[in-house]
Parts: C-alpha cells; sequence; structure tokens
C-alpha cells in the first residue's frame, strides 16, 4: 500500500522523534535537554562508551556524529527495529493517533500528480530564472539591485523574472509536456470564462520562489514592477501543495538555522527576510499574504521555544500585533512563548538595515519585550489611567486577556504578573498589612507584625525594590539613559537652548560616566562660542571622539520613538521636550537621594515612621515613573514606540 506524504508528515509533525527511540535507547540526562527536544545518548547502531548519537524533534531527525547514521521516524524503525516501512509506518500511526488510512486509489492518484505539480514548480522556477539572467530581465535586476539584493543572493534565494508575456510560461512548460491540466493545478496559470484561452498569471515581476519545509518550490510570489497594476504583490493561489497557513517563506533554512541555536524571527515580506538573512539573522521567515495563524504559531514553535515577531511602530502595526497577541494567548504552554520587537515608525526590517546597519537590527532583536511586556503595553497604550473607574477598566481589559490563556498554569502566572503590575503602579499607602517589595505586596517571613520585623532584613526588602526601581536601572549599567540622551542631544542639536539654562545644566548630575563627560564638553563648547557660525555643534562634538555615543543615542532614541531631540524638529518642540526630560530628571536624582537616606534611616531605626517615609518615597517614585510614561514614547513603562516625547 502506498502512503501520501500528508499522511506521513501529520505522524512526523506529531510525533516527537525522540519518544520513538526512546523505546530504544538510554537518554543522557546531562547532556540532554528534554525541553528542547534535543536529546542524546549512546549509539543504538554501533557500540560506544560517549554518547554521540543525537535526536532533534525540531528536525525530526537523527544522527550519530560517530557512525554517521541519519534518518527519520520510519528509517529508524525499519534500520534498527527491523520493521518493514508498512508495520512502521501503522505502529508509528497508533503512536501518533493518526488513523491508518484505507486503500484510495483516487488518493495516490493525486498523490503521484502531486509529485508531478512539484516538477513543474522547477521548470517554472527555471524559467523565471533564466529570463532574470537575459537582457529582458534588465529592469528587474536593476530594481533588485536598487534594493541590495546581490547577485549572490539572488541566486541563494533562486529570485526571478516573469516577463511581461501572456504566454511565455506556458508555452515554455507545454514544451516540456506540461499540460494546461497541471499548469492549471500548480496555479501557474488563469483559467477564465471571459478568456478565450489560459493565460500566465505572473507577468512583468520579480519572482520569489516559496519553498516548503523540505526545500521543495510550492508556490511563488510576484513584486510588480509596473506601478499601475492593482496588486504590488502577488502571490500564488492555494494547491494541492501550497496552503498560506501552514507556508513560511524561508522556513526551510530558518528551521535549520533553529537547528544550530540562532533565532527565529517573523518579519513581513520577502525582502525584508533577505535582507535580516544578510544582516547574519537566518532564521528570519515572513507569512505569505496572511496574518500569522495558529497553524504558524506552531511551525514556528517546533523551530524554537520562544520565535520574535517584528511589527512596525504605525498604528496599523500596533493593531497588527494586538492581533496576533489573541492568537497566542489561548496556545501559549509552559516553556513556549513568543517575543514582540517593535520597528521605528515608518520603517520595516529591509529599511532599518539599510540605514542603519545590521548592528541597528540586532539591537531591536536583543531588545524584543516579553509576551506579558506586550499584553500589559497593547492594554496601556493609550495611557495610564487616572481615575478609579479608568484603573478598574484596565484592570477588567488585563483580567480578560489573561482569561484566554488555554493553560492553568501559564493563565495562574499570567494573572500574578498582571496582578503585580497594576499594583506596583496604582497603590496606595496602607496602614498595617504588607510590606512593599519592589512594588509588590509582600509577605511571609519577612512580614511585619506587631511593629517589630521578622525573618527577612527590612533594609534586604529594600534594597530589592532599589534594584528594581526603573529610575537606576540605567546606573546600574553605567549606560546612558534615555533621559540623558534626550537633554544631551537636544543641546547639541539645538544649542540656543543651552543659554536660559546654563548654570543649572551645568551643575546637572547624571548617572552615566559617559554622559558626565559629554555633557562637560557640549557646556564647554556653547559657553566658549568656539563653535563657529554655521557650523553644527553635533559635528564638533563628533570630532573630539564622541561620535560613537551620539550614535549610541540616536539608536536609543529612535528605537523608543522619543523625536523632540532631532534638529529637523521645531524649537519650540525641543523646548518642551528639555523641559519634560530636566524636570523628571531633577526630581528622580532628589528622590533617589531621599531613598538611599530613608533606607538607612530604616535599617538604623526599624520603626512605624521610617517605614512610613519609606514608603511615601517609594509612592513618589512610582508616580515620577507613571508620569514619565504618560509622555508618550519616553521610559519603558509606555511600552510602545510613537511619535511622542
Amino acid at each position: 500500500m502506498r502512503f501520501s506524504d500528508t499522511f506521513l508528515d501529520e505522524i512526523r509533525q506529531r510525533l516527537p522523534i525522540s519518544q520513538v527511540v526512546g523505546e530504544y535507547v538510554q537518554w543522557d540526562k546531562r547532556k540532554s535537554q528534554p525541553g528542547r527536544g534535543d536529546m542524546w545518548a549512546c549509539c543504538p547502531f554501533h557500540g560506544e562508551k560517549t554518547p554521540s548519537f543525537h535526536a532533534d524533534d525540531r528536525k525530526g531527525i537523527y544522527h550519530c556524529f560517530g557512525c554517521g547514521v541519519t534518518g527519520d521516524h520510519f528509517r529508524f524503525l525499519t534500520e534498527r527495529g527491523g520493521m518493514s516501512f508498512p508495520e512502521a509506518v501503522e505502529k508509528l500511526a497508533g503512536l501518533a493517533g493518526v488513523p491508518m488510512p484505507a486503500r484510495d486509489e483516487r488518493a495516490e492518484e493525486r498523490d503521484r500528480e502531486r509529485k508531478s505539480l512539484y516538477d513543474v514548480m522547477e521548470l517554472a522556477a527555471g524559467y523565471f530564472e533564466a529570463a532574470l539572467s537575459h537582457n529582458i530581465g534588465a529592469q528587474a535586476r536593476g530594481y533588485l539591485n536598487e534594493r541590495g539584493v546581490s547577485p549572490k543572493e539572488q541566486v541563494r534565494f533562486r529570485i526571478g523574472y516573469a516577463p511581461d508575456s501572456r504566454n511565455g510560461l506556458k508555452e515554455h512548460l507545454a514544451a516540456n509536456g506540461v499540460s494546461a491540466e497541471l499548469m492549471d493545478a500548480a496555479g501557474l496559470i488563469v483559467t477564465r470564462e471571459d478568456a478565450a484561452l489560459p493565460y500566465d498569471r505572473f507577468r512583468n515581476r520579480v519572482m520569489f520562489p516559496i519553498r516548503d519545509f523540505r526545500g521543495r518550490i510550492i508556490a511563488f510570489g510576484g513584486r510588480a514592477l509596473s506601478p499601475d497594476v492593482p496588486a504590488k504583490y502577488l502571490n500564488s493561489p492555494e494547491t494541492d501543495l501550497f496552503k498560506k497557513r501552514l507556508t513560511l517563506y524561508n522556513g526551510d533554512a530558518a528551521r535549520k538555522a533553529a537547528g544550530e541555536g540562532k533565532p527565529v524571527i517573523v518579519v513581513e515580506g520577502y525582502l525584508d527576510v533577505i535582507a535580516a538573512v544578510r544582516a547574519g539573522f537566518e532564521g528570519t521567515v515572513a507569512p505569505l499574504g496572511t496574518a500569522l495563524t495558529e497553524e504558524h504559531v506552531t511551525l514556528l514553535w517546533r523551530m524554537t521555544d520562544t520565535p520574535i515577531l517584528c511589527f512596525d511602530g504605525d498604528s496599523a502595526g500596533q493593531r497588527a500585533m494586538a492581533r496576533t497577541l489573541d492568537v497566542v494567548l489561548p496556545m501559549l504552554q509552559p516553556g513556549k512563548s513568543i517575543r514582540v520587537a517593535t520597528l521605528p515608525e515608518g520603517l520595516d526590517p529591509d529599511d532599518l538595515i539599510a540605514k542603519s546597519g545590521a548592528e541597528a537590527f540586532e539591537v531591536l532583536i536583543s531588545g524584543a519585550r516579553a509576551l506579558v511586556d506586550s499584553v500589559w503595553a497593547v492594554e496601556t497604550a493609550a495611557g495610564l489611567p487616572e481615575t478609579p473607574e479608568g484603573r478598574a477598566a484596565l484592570e477588567q481589559a488585563l483580567r480578560g486577556k489573561v482569561a484566554m490563556i488555554g493553560d492553568q498554569s501559564v493563565r495562574r502566572h499570567y494573572q500574578q504578573a498582571m496582578d503585580e503590575r497594576i499594583q506596583s503602579l496604582f497603590t496606595s499607602s496602607r496602614r498595617g498589612g504588607n510590606w512593599l517589595q519592589g512594588g509588590r505586596p509582600y509577605s511571609g517571613t519577612g512580614g511585619r507584625r506587631g511593629g517589630a520585623f521578622q525573618g527577612a532584613s527590612p533594609k534586604r526588602v529594600v534594597s530589592d525594590s532599589l534594584r528594581n526601581s526603573m529610575l537606576l536601572r540605567g546606573a546600574a549599567a553605567n549606560a546612558i539613559s534615555a533621559r540623558e540622551a534626550v537633554i544631551l542631544m537636544s543641546l547639541i542639536n539645538h544649542p540656543e537652548l543651552a543659554e536660559e539654562e546654563m548654570e543649572r545644566l551645568a551643575a546637572l548630575d547624571f548617572d552615566s560616566p559617559e554622559a558626565r563627560k559629554l555633557l562637560g564638553t557640549v557646556i564647554d563648547l556653547i559657553g566658549s562660542g568656539e563653535v563657529p557660525d554655521g557650523e553644527p555643534l553635533s559635528a564638533r562634538v563628533a570630532g573630539l571622539g564622541f561620535g560613537d555615543d551620539m550614535a549610541r543615542m540616536d539608536e536609543l532614541l529612535r528605537r523608543q520613538g522619543i523625536w523632540q531631540w532631532g534638529e529637523d524638529v521645531a524649537l519650540i518642540d525641543a523646548q518642551t521636550g528639555l523641559h519634560h526630560a530636566l524636570a523628571l530628571h531633577y526630581k528622580s536624582v532628589q528622590l533617589n537621594r531621599e531613598l538611599k537616606a530613608a533606607e538607612l534611616a530604616l535599617g538604623q531605626d526599624p520603626s512605624e515612621e521610617s517605614f512610613e517615609r519609606l514608603k511615601d518615597i517609594q509612592n513618589q517614585i512610582a508616580s515620577v515613573d507613571g508620569t514619565e510614561a504618560l509622555i508618550e514614547g519616553f521610559g519603558s513603562l509606555s511600552g510602545r514606540a510613537t511619535p511622542g516625547f
């Protein structure tokens, strides 16, 4: 009996190969990582004392680095278990819960036709590749050159060109013995009642072959070169080979990259994928003409536990992120989640890499938010509510999102995380009851009974809060913070703003040594008048060795969506942004000093009065944090990058 590829693939997808192999080997506990499907054992095919046999659940294969054997579920049972192929299929189908198919001659005929379709798609890809390298493909090559796609990348991704002809591909396929029925089944021609003859679906388009996870071409995406066509991008229709909900562009290469430990990143389009791969992120994929689906998420989780999703920073991108979160939340499992990276508004990954280099994209990816942070960001996108009714509405919305999570354990932890965030933002001083640890209720052995401390040291409780304070995170890392960057870049791009603030600016106390040094240089240049009229202060500052610092501040502020510091903004906007940053900075410095003094006082005198003073300062710090977040795009609590400060 012949088994269809679809049936065999379903068994492979449902059944981890480590489960199949695990009946014959003893996994090495020190070397294996069950949560990642990365298992090691002594090889069952040859004698050895050190484990060199590897089973990879992501790829669905086994391999021995000692004797070289490799294969999938079925091959293992036929070679190691001594079964015939039908016997192996029957056993694995039972383990996977997949019913054995009855013999269907029609289905077998469709399977043979499907294999023929792969040949048809390969013929089409060769035709498009040849057209791109021919004189007729000059415009397409010019477009690819403008987009930074090198000839080497064109070959790697097998990019081609569909000539502006209604019959070019059709005649090429017919000359190679392909019937019109197969052309239509492959989605390469269009048959319409109002047209006398079928015609080529893709015309005058740059062609991107779409491969399945085995590397076989199953569809095409075409980018129009003419501006007057209805669809700039056109994908193949769904066929027996191509299901959009089950396909990711560059998925086969990304699965291999994920197996090598590289991140899996989801972007929007073909050129974004190619640019990201060029930048060294080989695990980048894109959905095809559809929003991310449950099937896509499942495919991503087979490659990695935490894929990274890139969304545009504009309103459409944020709406897409909100929709995607609603897809992912019900599917969450222990250890399986996503991270979210938000692009600067107006830039896609291709643009970002072209303008700022691979380093900028790496910064974006490394700073991707956890899913729980993204849920919070979406629900607080309009700002943090100030009224009790608004806070109640926020709490209700967050509980609704958490309720979508299917797994009970994950749902419980999400609810705890949201409760802690709400309480850290909206808590008020309470007499008696719990201690506040980092803005959260603190009870247990560190609780307070009868005005006396028991168990944990109150000084340690305060130190945890101090370490977790948003205002001090920049100081811990000795890096220039966003607030410091706003002040410095505003002065560099608008030195006239320093005249009215010169004495106060000279007395500023920055956390970062680099920020203090740069501020001193800027004030000296402005005060001495050494910069000639017409020469930008930024050029002089960069020439003094601060170019890298300025570039890092530029990237930091653009990534957070802060715009008032730029040299091209109106002076009044720059002045407003600078005043906001200075006000928050002066307040935070004062509160930090008071917090340290209160911590010391509490350690020396653990009284009710000392504790109430400490809580009051903590509440004021939370208020500053909230104010900073409400100034759009400034402060990580806002959770979004929007054009505001």
